[in-house]
């Protein structure tokens, strides 16, 4: 037992050698922590890059691509191409936005001037109708309680504004949103020469047919400019199926609810200046 309690102190009491790891490792360790710190400053580096080239987008803004379509005459031959601006005729279509634009041009549209009368606003006798007890009948204090004929109208209407706002920004994206849709629906047409026309219903119609619109039922919606806007107008206002708007009143709701948009040249240069205005 002796020996081996001799054997055990012997083996803990052994000195320990100090190993060349530990040396070594030091300058390793420092090697690591450069290659973070290093690692970290390029990461720095990048991430301001990014938030250089983030916020120069912001002010040089997206780059949006022309896009060509053909424009006709008023016998209906092409005449050539122009170029739609991009930013106009060939954003994103996003769909929630046009929904919204939709939703507020309507509630806009409301008057909410409808209104009746409760028991307390219309005409009668403040008198009780007939005594309280006796008749067999049940207990009424008031001619004009809604039960009675002539008498007030309960929950009824009464006036209220409907109106809601949209912010500028998003109305012009909207608006963008669905003229962009017409164009890859291929349901935009670009008319020259549609202010020199006679301001005649039989001319205008006769227009249209040579345009290949000859459907009884259909809903055409004409962007006109400049000054030939009267002219235009007195000549289709008699055609069925065709509405007429100037190119700086184009709303989300009109552009979507036509059928085909038919815009005059001149109109596109003046939608250009209006709705990119800064």
């Amino acid at each position: 037992m002796a020996s081996k309690a001799e054997e055990t102190k012997k083996i803990v009491k052994k000195p320990v050698l100090k190993s060349t790891k530990t040396t070594a490792a030091k300058p390793a360790k420092k090697e690591a922590v450069k290659k973070v710190a290093t690692e970290k400053v390029e990461a720095r580096s990048t991430s301001s890059v990014q938030a250089e080239v983030k916020a120069s987008s912001k002010t040089t803004g997206k780059q949006y691509a022309a896009v060509s379509i053909d424009v006709v005459d008023v016998s209906g031959k092409v005449t050539g191409k122009v170029s739609l601006p991009g930013e106009i005729f060939g954003d994103k279509v996003n769909k929630a936005l046009i929904a919204q634009a939709v939703r507020v041009y309507l509630a806009n549209q409301r008057q909410g001037t409808v209104s009746t009368k409760t028991r307390g606003e219309v005409e009668g006798s403040t008198a009780k109708i007939y005594r309280q007890k006796g008749t067999g009948r049940a207990r009424h204090g008031s001619k004009r309680a809604p039960i009675f004929v002539k008498g007030g109208v309960v929950f009824g209407p009464k006036p209220r504004d409907y109106s809601l706002s949209l912010p500028q920004k998003m109305k012009k994206k909207a608006l963008f949103s669905a003229l962009s849709a017409k164009v890859k629906d291929k349901e935009v047409t670009v008319i020259d020469g549609l202010g020199a026309i006679e301001p005649k219903t039989k001319v205008f119609a006769q227009m249209l047919k040579s345009l290949g619109f000859t459907k009884k039922k259909q809903n055409l919606l004409f962007v006109t400019a400049g000054k030939e806007i009267a002219t235009v107008l007195r000549a289709g206002r008699n055609v069925k199926g065709v509405n007429f708007l100037p190119s700086k009143q184009v709303n989300t709701y009109e552009v979507l609810a036509a059928g085909r948009l038919i815009v005059m040249k001149d109109a596109i240069d003046e939608m250009k200046e209006h709705f990119l205005k800064k």
